[in-house]
């Protein structure tokens, strides 16, 4: 969605109130990019709390990941998804975050256990047969504080890179990157879209997750959760959004509601930090 104002800020509502979109008057504006700190404390080294695993358990899943990997693939939930992403609307938009650069790097947050549970094989499927389609997507990296030793030891396995650190979702994108977060939490969206509130850094990313239209309807109704969504509500504007159809029952669980996001702001947008002002609309 085209920028239609250069400034962008939000103003504090009271406690029951929300918040609402600051746009200043029109004008040449200092580009300023401020530099961006994740805080210390956001993250924190981390490794699984179990210690124990065995050959038999780690074969056994890599056996099981296979599996969804074919099912998936076989589907017409794939053969679906894999026509809209070869879409010009899409490609485009994917060719313009890498710019000059041959690969975007894809970061998988919040995939939960995929040994115990069948969306989270799902939605891992989905991403390793993307790696496997197109050759400009990189390096994968992975993270979810719940995984297991056998789970990181199979990740590994299938080439990905389990993080030792726990970033909170607070990944700056300094090269173009992509953020596979299907069914993550509003948090870790808002997280992602405050470490990168930056002209620069929100055009290097491409987000496959939850809606962002979704939550912006949701907090029209319930303006009380407008504080853990207020960067994803103010950069709605300049977010391209495109649905993805979940076409089976088998795939809903693991893909409803969720979009591929694009960002497109103009070199000249400076993006401010967000505070907040009453708003009568939605209370």
């Amino acid at each position: 969605m085209a920028a239609s104002a250069k400034i962008v800020s939000l103003e504090k509502p009271d406690p029951t109130g929300d918040w609402t979109i600051v746009l200043p008057r029109r004008g040449k504006q200092r580009r300023n990019f401020p530099k961006l700190r994740t805080p210390e404390q956001k993250q924190q080294s981390w490794a699984p709390t179990d210690l124990k695993t065995d050959p038999d358990r780690e074969s056994k899943l890599m056996q099981k990941l296979q599996i969804y990997m074919n099912k998936v693939q076989d589907s017409q939930f794939y053969s679906t998804f894999m026509d809209q992403l070869q879409t010009p609307q899409i490609l485009d938009s994917i060719f313009r975050v890498l710019g000059s650069e041959a690969k975007m790097q894809m970061v998988i947050y919040g995939i939960g256990s995929i040994e115990s549970y069948e969306p989270p094989r799902l939605q891992l499927s989905l991403a390793l047969l993307m790696k496997r389609k197109f050759n400009w997507i990189g390096d994968i990296e992975v993270f979810d504080p719940i995984i297991s030793v056998t789970e990181s030891r199979v990740l590994e396995a299938l080439g990905c890179s389990v993080l030792s650190v726990n970033e909170q979702g607070r990944r700056q994108a300094l090269k173009p990157t992509l953020f596979f977060m299907p069914h993550c939490e509003a948090e870790l969206y808002d997280n992602l879209l405050q470490a990168n509130w930056r002209v620069d850094f929100l055009n290097h990313i491409v987000i496959f997750g939850n809606s962002f239209e979704s939550y912006e309807q949701y907090v029209s109704l319930n303006s009380t959760v407008v504080h853990s969504r207020k960067h994803i509500l103010a950069v709605r504007r300049f977010v391209k959004e495109l649905e993805i159809k979940t076409v089976s029952d088998d795939y809903f669980p693991a893909f409803h509601d969720s979009s591929w996001h694009f960002f497109s702001l103009d070199p000249e947008t400076e993006l401010h930090p967000i505070v907040y002002e009453p708003s009568e609309k939605l209370l």
